[in-house]
């Protein structure tokens, strides 16, 4: 998927099957809506899949009879496709060099013989996909880590349990032998991790705490945004949220999501009307500068400071049963700079006390 679409706010990251030893992406398994009937087929597919394919590899995935409509191989990628019809594609990896070890320095919050915790930076990209190639976590991995990571997911996702949006910042767990890699993501497809973020919204939500149950699905015409919606293809989501501190136009938010599906936070917390701060995507503002929130510039030293400029989200804690030991596992990373950043501005000059 494309890095804005990039990932499921924390999709466990499973051993991808293999079609004449190639090793695939996940399967994507989808039912055409009325909206699409008539659609050729390569389009309606390279529409879901996101930038990490061209159309011209989608067409020869098709020829090649990996994509399967009502459960029969066709091969034609000019088929127009039809109400209700399913789809499941299978789709190779992106053709590219294995991930070069890159010495990016991590903050690693805790590991041991099998397992690592790290605090992923923002604007980082967790594995190599098409237009990053280099900088990712996978890259710093394979530097810090070496040849100690786990490969049920190939080389281009080397120890990569689940994932994280490319600007959120935050917990992310690192499988170091495919043991404990498939094991660690059993937990997260029975929900057995523990989960927790925090983000700035713009807006304040009405309750101090509450739940939102929205089912997700792609937006029908725009494949880098997700939308909550009653279709049948949309899948079930569920979060919870608490809120810490309220400011006037803003709030600081504690999110539980029980459910993991492509951007939940950010898609649940817009469909309250409070999206995450500075989420280009779902906001329609990429940053948040002091000028924003006071209307006064007495005490403002450069009124231009930008205070964030990127998505509000901060994966907070993380709480697992370890594999091999079976002791529990709560690892936290701190606040990220930006976001103390906002807080204290907000603080000075939004408080409602």
């Amino acid at each position: 998927m494309p890095d804005e679409l990039d990932y499921d706010d924390d999709l466990p990251s499973e051993p991808l099957p293999k079609v004449s030893s190639v090793r695939l992406r996940e399967p994507l398994d989808l039912i055409v809506m009325v909206k699409s009937e008539g659609m050729r087929l390569d389009q309606y597919v390279l529409l879901h899949l996101g930038a990490d394919f061209s159309r011209s590899e989608v067409q020869r995935a098709i020829e090649a009879g990996l994509v399967l409509v009502n459960g029969k191989a066709v091969t034609k990628p000019s088929y127009k496709v039809r109400r209700n019809d399913r789809l499941h594609v299978e789709m190779p990896e992106p053709a590219h060099a294995i991930p070069v070890p890159e010495d990016i320095p991590l903050d690693i919050l805790y590991q041991d013989d099998w397992l690592a915790v790290v605090n992923k930076p923002y604007d980082m990209v967790v594995h190599p996909a098409k237009g990053n190639w280099s900088g990712t976590l996978v890259n710093a991995l394979q530097w810090h880590f070496r040849e100690h990571l786990s490969t049920d997911n190939g080389p281009m996702r080397a120890g990569i349990v689940h994932r994280l949006d490319k600007d959120t910042s935050g917990v992310i767990l690192i499988a170091k032998d495919d043991l404990t890699h498939r094991e660690l993501a059993m937990q997260f497809e029975t929900r057995q991790v523990f989960k927790e973020y925090v983000a700035i919204t713009q807006g304040e939500l009405p309750r101090d705490s509450d739940y939102i149950e929205g089912a997700i699905k792609m937006h029908p015409h725009d494949r880098l945004r997700m939308i909550v919606s009653n279709d049948l293809d949309a899948k079930p989501a569920l979060s919870y949220y608490e809120v810490l501190e309220r400011f006037r136009g803003f709030s600081l938010v504690k999110v539980q999501p029980r459910t993991g599906r492509t951007h939940q936070i950010r898609v649940h917390l817009l469909h309250v009307g409070c999206p995450v701060l500075a989420d280009k995507l779902y906001s329609g503002r990429s940053q948040l500068r002091l000028t924003d929130i006071t209307s006064s510039q007495k005490g403002v030293t450069n009124p231009e400071d930008v205070l964030i400029h990127r998505q509000a989200l901060h994966a907070y804690r993380l709480r697992f049963r370890h594999p091999r030991t079976g002791q529990w596992i709560e690892a936290e990373a701190p606040f990220p700079p930006d976001m103390r950043r906002t807080l204290e501005a907000l603080r000075q000059y939004r408080s409602i006390r």
